[in-house]
Order: C-alpha cells, then structure tokens, then sequence
C-alpha cells in the first residue's frame, strides 16, 4: 500500500499530528503471520490486469470503471476470477470492466437515504468509520470532497479497496486498516465524519461518540448510522448473547436515546432524518457473498423478530454538529 500521496496531503494540515505515528500503524496491521490469508489476497492483487480507465462513475449507484475498449470474454472471466479471490464482497456494488461485483449490501440505498440530508462535502475532508471496502468512501468523492480518509481494521476490506483504486486511479480517497483507536485524541481536523454501522459494535458506546466529536471540527458534521429499536430515550436492547447472528452487538438503543447521548456529548443541532427497517433487497447472499444473509437472520414464522427473538433490524440515521 503506497500511501505517500496521503502523507504529502496531511503535511502542513490539521491531519499532520497524526503523520509521526501513522505509517507505523499501517506497518503493523499488515502482518503475514497473524492474517495467514494475506500472502493470498496480495497475490490477487498483483495479478489484476493494468486498464487505463475511460469512464470512471462514482457518483451513480454503482460504482463504475469501464475501459474504451470491451473486455474480450477471456480476460472479463480472468478478471473477475481474480476479483472473486477477494470474496466475501460485502459492500457495494461496483461494475469494473464489464465484471458486476453484486454485493451483500446494496450500500447505494443507504447512500440515497442520506446524500439529501447531510451536509455538502464538496471540498471538505472527510472520515469513514468502519468503511468497510470503501464503497461509502467512493461516493462522498464523487460529492466532490477533497480528500476522503476510510478506517476499518479488516484486512480483506483493505485488499478489497486496493483492488478498486488499481482500477479508478489516482485519487484522493484512501483506507487504512486501522479503528478509530488508532486517530490521535483531539485531533479536530475532518469537517464531516461519517460511523454507520459501527455503534452497536461498541462495548462503549458513549466513548465512541466522545471518539467521533473529537475527530470532527467545531461545527463539523457527524453523520451516525446505526441499528435502533422503537422506545423512548430510556429505552436500549442489550442481547443477551447473539443479535441477528452476530456475535458482536452489544447496546441497541432507540433513536431518541441516541439523541440524548449525543447531546450528553455536547453535540448539537441533533436530528433523525431516517428510519427504516432493512429490506431482503437491501441484504442478502449473492454470488459473491456466498454465506447466510439476512433471509437466515430473521425468525422464518415471523420476519419482524430476528432469529433469537428480538425486533427485527431497524436502522436510524442521524445527523449532528460538534461544538
């Protein structure tokens, strides 16, 4: 991973405290000895085919990369046989040179819930919280941010994304491999941070959100994504084990505790632009995620109840400003 044009960017910016540790960070995280994968997804990486790309879309809801000339149907299987060395493809979707990498999520319809709702990013600097393979990230450049900076610890969302980048270019939109932990304490330098699908991974949610404000500018946005249950603002579903499958979960708050929490945190300007329960389209098994999906996840007799018994997934989404 080359991130010299990111070093270059951050030097003389609000980003620079962050330089002196950062390429130590990312030196750690990729690791042969603890990801036993690795060696095999850099190896699909090198073997992705150089295409000079004629049509680079990223402001549709795929995202696009076609070269000005058809793949021949060889080197379109070739392609696509190393793109899926990359499975399970989770986020999406994307179209490279003819290849449709049809994804878990279709992430374009979180992104048509929000674009109208946050703040324009054009120009602005951005973070992506648990960004997964950067699908999101993408997107908030084609909005036209200035530099669009996607975290999230997974390897594989990593190699993912660099398959992408090979594709699209030079631009400056980058991942690391790193959580929020890894962003130094009051940093202060993004104008937008956007955390979807992140909180109810928290065993500490409040500190997340302390995490989140001190990433943003006075006055930035944040943008927080994330699973809700129906209740007032005392209300918040702690799993006992499992929640829809994942193991993960731990605190499910209504959205209006979400909205008393982030006010606790001193944030302001605090409202719900969205709530929606998550669609069959929206997740499921596809021929590149091939593992059980959200059809597995809910209770089959009754598919507003998850398989354990809880309300099935509802996701709100909401905006604020830090102070």
């Amino acid at each position: 991973m080359n991130l010299n044009r990111l070093y270059e960017l951050m030097k003389g910016s609000e980003l620079e405290p962050w330089l002196d540790k950062l390429s130590q960070q990312v030196e750690q995280s990729y690791n042969e000895d603890v990801n036993g994968k690795l060696r095999e997804w850099k190896e699909a990486l090198a073997d992705l085919p150089d295409i000079e790309a004629a049509e680079i879309e990223l402001d549709k809801d795929t995202v696009t990369v076609n070269a000005k000339n058809s793949l021949s149907a060889d080197a379109k299987a070739e392609l696509e046989k190393n793109l899926k060395k990359l499975m399970p493809w989770r986020k999406g979707p994307y179209s490279i040179h003819g290849v449709d990498i049809n994804t878990e999520w279709r992430s374009d319809y979180k992104w048509q819930r929000l674009k109208s709702v946050i703040k324009p990013l054009q120009g602005k600097t951005i973070l992506d919280v648990g960004c997964g393979n950067g699908y999101h990230s993408w997107r908030m450049s084609g909005m036209g941010a200035k530099l669009v900076i996607g975290i999230d610890p997974s390897i594989l969302f990593a190699m993912q994304f660099q398959a992408i980048k090979h594709f699209v270019g030079e631009t400056d939109v980058f991942l690391l491999p790193l959580g929020i932990e890894a962003v130094p304490d009051s940093l202060q330098a993004f104008d937008s941070v956007f955390s979807m699908g992140v909180f109810y991974h928290r065993r500490s949610p409040i500190d997340h959100l302390y995490q989140l404000r001190q990433c943003l500018k006075p006055g930035g946005e944040l943008v927080l994504e994330t699973l809700v249950v129906e209740g007032d603002e005392h209300q918040v579903l702690l799993p006992e084990d499992r929640y829809a499958q994942m193991r993960n979960v731990w605190f499910i708050p209504s959205s209006k505790a979400v909205m008393l929490w982030l006010k606790r945190c001193g944030f302001k300007n605090i409202k719900l632009v969205d709530e929606s329960y998550t669609s069959l389209q929206e997740q499921r098994s596809t021929e590149w995620m091939q593992f059980h999906s959200l059809k597995e996840f809910l209770d089959p007799e009754d598919t507003k109840k998850t398989i354990e018994g809880y309300p099935a997934p509802l996701r709100a989404l909401i905006t604020a400003e830090a102070p």
